[in-house]
């Protein structure tokens, strides 16, 4: 079905963004050890496993009531951003 194809493909994007984000981010931070590190990279390693997860299995059990960590993981996503914005070196 065309809408879990898109739901896979919304799900892949975020995944390759933020896990690149996520490579960065101890570049970003002035060091892999550093608190500002460590923060940014919980919220976006949560919400990349919650977001992108919680995507790939809706769209994998045809099923869209399996998706519903999402939001909790849209949320993660935004606020290792705003982590970095934030606590950037």
């Amino acid at each position: 079905k065309p809408v879990f194809a898109t739901i896979y493909d919304t799900g892949s994007r975020y995944h390759l963004l933020h896990s690149a984000l996520l490579i960065a981010t101890p570049s970003i931070c002035g060091g892999a050890h550093t608190q500002a590190a460590r923060i940014a990279g919980t919220f976006l390693a949560a919400g990349i496993t919650l977001f992108s997860g919680s995507c790939y299995y809706a769209a994998l059990t045809q099923n869209r009531d399996n998706g519903k960590l999402a939001p909790i993981g849209g949320t993660g996503l935004i606020l290792g951003w705003i982590s970095l914005a934030v606590l950037k070196k």
